[in-house]
């Protein structure tokens, strides 16, 4: 445990001396805020049906998953593929430290900022909370959703910044694999028509699970599906690392 902690640590601060890290973290937050006063200005409007603004923050726009999309491999693309480029990467791994606690702190570290980047979202709980009364079930939710997804996803692009050395060509792989998870849901809606290939897509389908989230509604079967697939890819990561370290 140590050593993925020490693993944890040295990529935090990677992160932190590069100026990409603000870049995206003030960005992020430049939007994210843009688009929940979007949200809140289209919610006040008299004909608009009557919803709760965190419910459409969570998921409920095209916006929170072209975040997700693009931001994720930003995060991801430089964990191992930097490393390699380097060639770093060589002493990393003849180190007394296994591939599997390779992949786990780096993963831990991306994982880490990118909770950091959601707190300060957090602030617009509370200027909700301030002019209307907020059920804290749902947001709670909701941020555990962003949490499970946010998991699958940095699993996916820790996972592809395995396979190269370009940090560029890994933020590729990883923005097409998303995506291809994503558009799960929309092959669901439109080409299925077998009622148990559509139950079976309906499983997968993330928009659908983000949307219970922000509900309130924890479903177990969304939580399996996100953690084991997430899981599933860091698997892959570590049995890539370890091809490429016998190379």
């Amino acid at each position: 445990m140590r050593k993925v902690l020490a693993i944890l640590r040295r990529e935090l601060v990677a992160y932190f001396s590069s100026p990409l890290a603000y870049i995206v973290m003030t960005a992020f937050l430049l939007l994210q805020g843009y688009i929940f006063y979007l949200i809140v200005s289209y919610l006040n409007r008299p004909q608009t049906m009557a919803m709760t603004p965190l419910r459409l923050f969570f998921g409920g726009t095209i916006f929170f998953w072209l975040f997700l999309l693009f931001v994720v491999p930003v995060i991801t693309m430089r964990l191992i593929a930097e490393e390699r480029r380097s060639g770093t990467i060589e002493t990393l791994l003849t180190a007394p430290v296994t591939e599997g606690q390779v992949i786990t702190g780096k993963f831990l570290s991306a994982l880490a900022f990118y909770v950091i980047l959601w707190l300060p979202t957090v602030v617009y709980v509370i200027i909700l909370r301030q002019h209307s009364s907020v059920d804290l079930g749902p947001v709670a939710a909701g941020y555990l959703g962003v949490l499970l997804l946010g998991f699958l996803f940095l699993g996916v692009g820790t996972f592809t910044s395995t396979l190269t050395n370009n940090q560029l060509i890994a933020a590729i792989l990883a923005f097409a694999a998303m995506v291809a998870l994503f558009s799960v849901g929309l092959i669901q809606q439109l080409l299925v028509s077998s009622s148990a290939l559509k139950s079976v897509l309906e499983y997968m389908n993330l928009w659908t699970q983000m949307d219970d989230f922000a509900k309130g509604i924890v479903d177990s079967r969304h939580v399996v599906y996100t953690l084991s697939t997430g899981i599933f890819f860091l698997f892959l990561a570590t049995k890539s690392l370890e091809v490429k370290k016998w190379r």
